[in-house]
């Protein structure tokens, strides 16, 4: 992280158990201390059940922490409110999995728009904004078609398109290239080099895929619930 910045999201001691004291307590994180700087390209690597997942959701607000404390520019926000916190992922956050994730019954457009109506934005607000994404990663010819008549690398667009639709400062992508092959899994990291580059968004790439890791501009190791390893940015 560049030292001259202050943390875009910063983590102290924290920690997430699952079980709440009963016997088989799983902890799946254990004091975590991080702080990324605004607009920096993480990559989150480790074996399965690391705790990748898990500190991914703590970072979107869709989990919060057992012990310990998040921020968001100086402000805490790991422990607010179930409400509190689905309007500040809403207008915050963007998502972008390993499966996509898109509804069946929902055009390219109409998967895009989702979060926006979910924001309230007016109808036709949503529509120019989905299809200014839309062109933004070449789908302009799809906006009609449904999920099961994409691609996998135009169904992760479409995701990708979906994951900007409220103009997040953050965004996690959870094994975005897992299910791709080699060519659409470089296009899709293009993209999002593209769109970090173009936005200022903060980006957090959990993967187990070397080629994603390069890309990124700081590169952590987790191991058993911990973070094991920090270039900085180097």
């Amino acid at each position: 992280m560049n030292p001259a910045k202050a943390p875009r999201i910063e983590l102290r001691g924290v920690a997430k158990t699952f079980g709440g004291g009963r016997p088989g307590e799983v902890r799946a994180l254990g004091g975590i201390d991080l702080a990324i700087a605004p607009g920096e390209f993480v990559s989150v690597e480790g074996p399965s059940g690391c705790g990748k997942t898990t500190l991914l959701n703590l970072l979107g607000l869709i989990d919060v922490p057992t012990r310990g404390e998040l921020t968001w520019d100086g402000r805490p926000i790991g422990n607010r409110s179930e409400r509190e916190r689905t309007r500040l992922r809403l207008s915050g956050v963007g998502f972008i999995f390993q499966r996509f994730y898109l509804l069946s019954t929902l055009t390219a457009r109409e998967n895009v728009e989702l979060p926006m109506r979910a924001a309230r934005v007016p109808s036709a607000d949503r529509r120019a904004r989905a299809d200014a994404l839309l062109a933004s990663v070449g789908l302009t010819p799809r906006a009609e078609a449904y999920p099961h008549q994409l691609s996998g690398g135009e169904e992760q667009r479409v995701a990708v398109a979906r994951a900007l639709a409220n103009r997040p400062g953050i965004l996690l992508a959870d094994e975005p290239t897992g299910e791709l092959d080699s060519a659409n899994t470089e296009a899709i990291l293009d993209l999002l080099v593209r769109v970090r580059g173009e936005t200022g968004a903060t980006l957090l790439v959990v993967t187990h895929n070397p080629k994603v890791a390069q890309r990124a501009d700081r590169h952590l190791q987790m191991r058993d619930g911990r973070v094991v390893a920090d270039d900085g940015g180097r």
